[in-house]
């Protein structure tokens, strides 16, 4: 009895491992589907798009943790209308682009932006707008490289307060038995989030059931758990003080219900810079860019006039 009871317990820890390999991998076959165009980098394929005017201002559009970049459709389309050049992209691990192993780390995120701009012969000051993650992937880079970016915009931005899951929370600080964790319980738990955002919106039932189907691609989740025990644990004061010292404007708009990344967030970012420029949008969550895209548009366009 006692030898079943370690067969047993020895499967149940590997099974999640044994899982993960048998996912499927993001293919050519996959992406011959997928609109826009794909870029050979140092680290794989990336996948991006373009929209709006070929002689508009360029901006960059940033995704966060778990959500590829179709978590810019409803707002891309309206920045193009405005007149914006706009990329939009997938960041390693996400969506169509590749998941090359390693440590999601600053640089790691970076060399993708860098790399991508450069394959795209994207030279002259761009703007930049980064959403969750995505906020501290803009900050940093518009930190190293002020030269570069005219404009630096926050959609409910990491890099100040995060406040992961408990999942999240545990399985980042356990080596092993947070990659059992998040192999486990992870898919569930995302899933269980965008069942969540369609129930309250009904009007994105596809987005969320493209979010669940993330988490069926091998390497979904170990890049999530990556950015979340590397980029992700990382406080960016030392980047926004730099931003402030040169002068380089800052937009800031923020969700008023936000468990993610709490209102209280912006109180922080003013602290280190009080040049940024606020907005908040009243009664939105983590999600606003998707549940409230209108707002989010008009509260850009009065930061801009501003």
């Amino acid at each position: 009895m006692g030898w079943l009871v370690l067969i047993l317990l020895a499967a149940a820890a590997v099974a999640p491992f044994v899982a993960e390999r048998r996912r499927p991998d993001m293919d050519d076959d996959v992406r011959a589907l997928a609109p826009g165009r794909f870029a050979a980098l140092s680290d794989g394929q990336t996948h991006y798009q373009w929209q709006g005017p070929a002689d508009g201002p360029v901006l960059v559009c940033v995704h966060g943790l778990t959500t590829p970049a179709y978590v810019w459709d409803r707002l891309a389309p309206a920045l193009a209308e405005a007149g914006f050049r706009v990329l939009t992209y997938d960041l390693f691990g996400r969506g169509y682009s590749d998941r090359p192993r390693g440590r999601q780390t600053r640089s790691f995120f970076i060399r993708q932006l860098r790399e991508l701009l450069q394959h795209e012969g994207v030279g002259g000051p761009v703007s930049v707008i980064g959403y969750s993650m995505g906020g501290s992937i803009a900050t940093i880079f518009a930190a190293e490289e002020p030269d570069r970016v005219d404009r630096l915009i926050l959609l409910a931005p990491a890099g100040m307060i995060h406040a992961p899951g408990r999942l999240a929370a545990i399985a980042r600080r356990l080596p092993v038995v947070g990659d059992w964790l998040m192999l486990t319980f992870g898919g569930a738990q995302l899933r269980g989030v965008a069942r969540e955002l369609a129930r309250a919106a009904p009007d994105l039932a596809g987005v969320a059931e493209r979010q669940g189907a993330e988490t069926a691609w091998r390497g979904y989740l170990p890049a999530v758990l990556s950015s979340q025990r590397n980029l992700l644990a990382e406080t960016l004061e030392e980047e926004h003080r730099a931003i402030a010292a040169s002068g380089l404007p800052v937009l800031a708009i923020w969700g008023r219900e936000d468990k993610v990344i709490p209102i209280t967030a912006m109180g922080r970012l003013t602290e280190w810079n009080r040049d940024v420029r606020h907005g908040v949008i009243e009664g939105a969550g983590h999600a606003l860019g998707l549940t409230h895209a209108t707002e989010v548009i008009e509260e850009l366009a009065r930061l801009l006039a501003e």
